[in-house]
């Protein structure tokens, strides 16, 4: 018994998708007694999905904060609107909510996890211009902060196809000093360094603050690429602008 498959016939060549099938069977019987053959012919399982490296492509962008009212402690729900371009320079106060979330862009792949190597702010928009203040290390809050920037899960959140593929964290509005601790910038931008990482038996993609023991694996993951992404300007204003929905 042999399957046949179908062929796709081009100018420069031809292709099939379909697989060879043969099977070989003996019937053996009995002059004088009825047997029955019963054949059942299994799929084949499909062949896993081959991963390749490709440009890694990330996004950052802060979020309009609904859920930023007092008694308000579902996070997630903050995270449904977002600034776009012709919102910036954006406007806060001291202490203000700001959210953040940053994804990769244009990947299928639901193994690969999205890590914050760094995240910082600065008072220009070069990553590396002076001074900076660090808000995440390694996904893990800066403690020489007294607001420390916390992380959001994402776990839950509807629409996301891919949860492992995005990362959400908040940070409360400040504004630079100078060596006399006088207010010296009013303006920041946010910059995290990101990196992907792919699970394998025995590695953790696990910030190593959120690990209860000491993981050596965990320092050994493989990361595939890394990139810099950051925010337009949020610009600290003296006093909140009041809008229709605050009366």
């Amino acid at each position: 018994m042999a399957s046949s498959y179908k062929v796709g016939m081009g100018p420069r060549g031809s292709i099939t998708r379909d697989s060879y099938f043969d099977l070989l069977f003996q019937c053996k019987y009995s002059a004088t007694a009825v047997k029955a053959l019963v054949i059942e012919v299994n799929t084949v399982p499909a062949p896993a999905p081959v991963a390749a490296l490709g440009p890694l492509r990330v996004e950052l962008r802060l979020a309009k904060g609904t859920c930023d009212t007092k008694g308000c402690n579902n996070e997630s729900r903050a995270f449904t609107l977002y600034y776009t371009e012709e919102d910036y320079p954006l406007t806060k106060v001291l202490r203000q909510p700001v959210y953040v979330e940053v994804r990769i862009l244009e990947r299928k792949d639901p193994n690969l996890v999205l890590m914050l190597e760094h995240c910082w702010t600065t008072s220009a928009p070069s990553p590396v211009s002076m001074p900076q203040w660090d808000l995440l290390i390694e996904e893990c809050s800066y403690q020489n902060d007294n607001y420390l920037t916390t992380m959001v899960p994402v776990e839950g959140s509807s629409g996301l196809l891919y949860p492992n593929h995005y990362k959400r964290f908040t940070l409360e509005m400040f504004t630079f000093v100078d060596h006399t601790l006088s207010p010296q910038k009013d303006r920041i931008f946010i910059h995290c360094s990101t990196s992907v990482c792919y699970p394998t038996p025995g590695v953790s993609c696990e910030p190593k603050c959120n690990r209860q023991r000491r993981d050596v694996a965990a320092a050994q993951r493989k990361t595939i690429q890394t990139a810099v992404v950051s925010s337009g300007e949020v610009v600290l204003v003296d006093k909140k602008p009041v809008y229709p929905s605050d009366h």
